[in-house]
């Protein structure tokens, strides 16, 4: 294992207030959110709206990394050349999606776990060989009625651990995305409880598993109340309980904290991220890993349509704009032509 070289990686993704872009979504996800649009479900459009993304004129002054799927590491533009090498050449750092998503966790009625460590340290060296850098690995817990329970967050804990651990051994830093899901009728206070609890079982795994926290990249949730929660938090609510959560569960030696978007439109996501960096100084870079809130824009105006795709790129660009103003704190609503 070369620390330095992980470490000099896992700094390069959160440096000079870029981001990253989560392009990782499954098949079956990916096709779910192209039936929405009647977008036809096959791999030739997800080809060619990956291409899409990629190719996008200008994004490397925005993106850091992206994150991909195992479809998409494989794949190459019309004209033969490798993904690996269009995202290379912007001056993006390439990652992977290494886990084989979730299951039902056994004992444990409306848990998950996330499976794939059989085979991982031969999957993680063939895609370092390929070119990856990063990878990573994604849990779900879910607030409820007396969940998530201590055995569902030890057991995805210990699994984030030992992917991290492989990870490291290969070469390649791991994202660690412990997601606490944002989705009843919780409290912020509740949400931010669970996620901090969730957040010190994950790092004393870590810290079992010997995983040198300096390479690695933290994706956690922000604390959110529910979906159906009847006390809304402001942004500045948020911002404050995510941050103070973050402060009392991670340790400083991590170099970055990219937040997931966790169903969040982009624009609220961009505000939430602003007032972080706006209010505090904290011991990690603070910076977006977004999915939907960054490329949803665009596919939306894609629709299936070649004729779109400039369109389409101009508006994955502003997003990556928008974040990027995040992080300096100089975000305002009406970027996006909004009123505060």
């Amino acid at each position: 294992m070369n620390e330095q070289k992980l470490v000099d990686t896992a700094r390069m993704l959160v440096a000079n207030d870029k981001g990253l872009l989560a392009m990782d979504e499954s098949i079956p996800t990916c096709n779910k959110r192209f039936a929405k649009l009647g977008i036809p479900q096959t791999e030739e459009y997800r080809h060619a709206y990956r291409e899409l993304l990629i190719t996008t004129p200008g994004l490397g002054e925005f993106i850091s990394g992206a994150i991909l799927y195992d479809e998409t590491i494989r794949q190459q533009k019309k004209d033969g050349t490798p993904f690996l090498q269009v995202i290379t050449e912007a001056g993006i750092i390439p990652g992977i999606k290494v886990d084989m998503g979730t299951q039902a966790l056994a004992g444990h009625p409306g848990e998950t776990i996330t499976e794939g460590l059989d085979g991982l340290r031969d999957r993680l060296q063939e895609y370092a060989q390929m070119g990856a850098r990063f990878a990573k690995w994604r849990a779900v817990l879910t607030i409820g009625t007396d969940i998530p329970s201590q055995g569902c967050i030890e057991a995805n804990a210990q699994n984030l651990a030992c992917y991290a651990a492989l990870c490291q051994e290969a070469g390649l830093v791991p994202m660690v995305e412990p997601e606490v899901m944002m989705e009843g009728d919780n409290s912020l206070e509740e949400s931010g409880e669970v996620t901090a609890e969730v957040l010190q079982t994950v790092f004393q795994q870590l810290y079992t598993q010997r995983v040198m926290l300096e390479g690695i990249i933290l994706k956690p949730n922000m604390v959110l109340p529910g979906l159906t929660c009847s006390q809304p938090a402001s942004v500045e609510q948020v911002a404050d309980a995510t941050v103070q959560c973050l402060l009392r569960s991670v340790p400083a030696a991590v170099p970055g904290i990219a937040f997931l978007s966790g169903g969040q439109s982009g624009e609220v996501a961009s505000a939430h991220l602003n007032v972080m960096n706006l209010r505090f100084r904290s011991p990690w870079a603070l910076t977006f890993s977004f999915g939907r809130a960054l490329h949803q824009p665009a596919l939306d105006l894609w629709h299936g349509k070649e004729s779109n795709t400039l369109a389409a790129q101009q508006a994955l660009l502003h997003r990556s704009k928008c974040n990027v103003a995040a992080r300096q704190g100089e975000y305002k609503t009406e970027m996006d032509g909004r009123t505060a």
